[in-house]
């Protein structure tokens, strides 16, 4: 099986820019699929954002059924089970484009076609798929994913809903509460997590939404965001379910919830995107209408600087989600060439880049919260009122770091599967980081390197970054060994190096590419883009690379690892970052909008 298709070897690896997939190599049926989306949004969602706002459930519910219509509820499930059965980038791509107005209908969409739907497609038998999935792919009927409890949520195994078989056999009781379920209000199916008996793990079922069975709703929760998505606790008592209606096998529940959350975690990363364009194309336009001092506050490098930085920052999240997207997909295909169902090769190629996935959903939550927050900036006060589309992004926004697992969970989860993979030998990390170690020992070279040619200088840094990760992590692993899931801030610190680098080296791949095709001199915005977040990346790694060594190394070996990391962070010509934000702003000001 092919190292290009192994998820965690970016960062070991040297990757060519012809083989990362970009939002620029979309086919003319992705581009028709995009086109689809954009228009539903721009017809249904956007215009009535303020009914979302006002919590209209009812009227989120409508705009399901209307994308049900379109056939975008099933655009992931197989044609034999009522679905379109289109590839993983084209799923990714919907839920980029459909997300882009409120997350109200983003969380109700991602719901009901993520961790609604994909549990029963991928887990489920032939019986349960064509009992649900058709119902589910058009819209007849809503899912929803019921994992959480009161006492259990980053701790997802230890839920305490039980699950007691019947005297006679013939189905389980299923008795507990969850909370904060999406879709609750309106769904007819539920994927339920209990506990049989004293198991380690739980076990998963399908259940149908019968309040004549046990089952009872809260209230609709108040929150800061996602207003009109559906959010209550739901409460089992004595709740009747066919044994033929356990999902996968007993005891499997706990691996179930975590694979729907790797999907979840990349649509998640998706459906930020084109959130993060619409505030940046407001952002704009208000910048160019609003005039102070007689001069549009677009001209002021204050405002410029912004601009640039969140155009930047969204520029990246689409290139390393689409680089991922397509790994997946292709990874997908390698699986069923070697002869896997299609449900064995979908869940084992989503499953081999989850690293890639928790890193998704770390960099673009926090990158649109970044953008939202800086559009409300922009706007001054008027950034503050409701009659303005900011402070509801802001607060939409605000979810996307707790779901699919916090940012912190995902943090340590990307650098401890990472490890576990090398401890498998999926993943050669102990080789490349010997190598760091015996660099580190030797005496630099003081050559002046080649950098005729585009980005030889910042690929160059990406591959010292690297270096930087592993002197980290395999400081790490040699000082605690074992005992390294117990240093938590370290790992957070090592997750911020490596999600740096690969979304760094994500967008400088896409332009490299872009730029061999058109040519350097029709995309300058987008490799001064590419410029400023490694730029920014670097200082990230500086300063998350300084505190991860302090706080394992002492003595000479400290001394060496900090004279490492100063090494590995130089650059040989620094860019000059006002210039290149510069050439972006003229750009997003002439174009009066994201424009890239």
């Amino acid at each position: 099986m092919s190292d290009k298709t192994r998820g965690g070897q970016f960062i070991v690896k040297e990757t060519k820019c012809e083989d990362v997939f970009t939002p620029e190599d979309f086919n003319e049926e992705q581009l028709m699929m995009r086109d689809m989306v954009k228009e539903f949004v721009n017809k249904e969602l956007w215009p009535n954002k303020d009914r979302f706002e006002k919590k209209d459930f009812a009227f989120t519910v409508e705009c399901m059924r209307k994308a049900a219509e379109l056939g975008l509820l099933g655009i992931a499930v197989p044609e034999a089970y009522g679905g379109m059965g289109m590839g993983f980038v084209n799923t990714v791509l919907v839920c980029d484009y459909i997300s882009g107005a409120t997350g109200s209908f983003s969380s109700a969409f991602g719901a009901h076609t993520g961790i609604g739907t994909l549990p029963i497609t991928l887990y489920g038998t032939e019986e349960q798929k064509q009992k649900y999935v058709p119902k589910l792919a058009s819209g007849e009927w809503f899912g929803a994913y019921c994992l959480t409890e009161p006492d259990a949520g980053s701790d997802a195994n230890s839920g305490k809903t039980k699950a007691v078989l019947s005297e006679d056999g013939k189905h389980y009781n299923i008795t507990g509460g969850k909370m904060w379920i999406t879709n609750a209000g309106f769904c007819s199916l539920f994927i339920v997590f209990a506990r049989i008996e004293d198991d380690k793990n739980i076990t998963g079922f399908i259940v149908e939404n019968d309040p004549k069975n046990g089952i009872t709703l809260g209230e609709e929760e108040h929150k800061l965001g996602i207003r009109a998505s559906s959010t209550r606790q739901v409460f089992f008592s004595d709740t009747k379910i066919p044994i033929e209606n356990m999902l996968s096998e007993r005891g499997n529940g706990f691996k179930i919830a975590m694979n729907a959350l790797n999907v979840g975690r990349i649509k998640l990363a998706a459906a930020c995107l084109d959130a993060q364009r619409r505030v940046i194309s407001g952002s704009v336009k208000y910048a160019n209408e609003r005039v102070q001092f007689k001069t549009p506050i677009s001209q002021f490098g204050a405002i410029r600087y912004k601009l640039a930085e969140m155009s930047a920052s969204c520029y990246a999240g689409e290139s390393a989600t689409y680089r991922a997207a397509k790994d997946i997909e292709d990874r997908i295909k390698v699986r069923e060439a070697e002869g896997a169902s299609d449900q064995e090769a979908e869940l084992k190629g989503i499953e081999e880049f989850a690293i890639e996935c928790s890193i998704l959903k770390v960099a673009v939550s926090e990158d649109i919260q970044n953008c939202a927050d800086e559009g409300i900036q922009i706007y001054g006060g008027m950034g503050f009122s409701e009659d303005t589309p900011m402070e509801s992004a802001w607060r939409d926004a605000r979810i996307a770091r707790i779901y699919e697992g916090t940012n912190e969970i995902n943090r340590m989860l990307s650098v401890g599967m990472l490890i576990k993979k090398a401890f498998k030998g999926h993943v050669d990390l102990l080789g490349p980081a010997t190598k760091v170690q015996e660099e580190l020992l030797g005496i630099p070279s003081f050559e002046t390197p080649d950098y005729s040619e585009l980005f030889a200088e910042e690929k160059e840094m990406i591959g010292k970054l690297k270096k930087t990760f592993l002197m980290v992590a395999g400081g790490a692993v040699q000082k605690y060994g074992p005992d390294l899931d117990s240093h938590q801030q370290l790992l957070m610190a090592a997750a911020d190096i490596l999600i740096e680098i690969y979304m760094a080296e994500s967008s400088i791949l896409r332009t490299e590419k872009l730029a061999k095709s058109v040519g350097e001199d029709k995309v300058q915005e987008q490799i001064a883009m590419a410029k400023i977040y490694l730029y920014k990346a670097v200082d990230v790694v500086t300063q998350k690379g300084k505190e991860s060594v302090i706080s394992f190394a002492q003595g000479d070996e400290q001394r060496m690892m900090l004279m490492g990391l100063r090494r590995f962070t130089k650059y040989t010509n620094m860019p000059n970052i006002i210039d290149l934000r510069n050439i972006i702003t003229k750009k997003l000001v002439a174009e009066n909008k994201y424009c890239f």
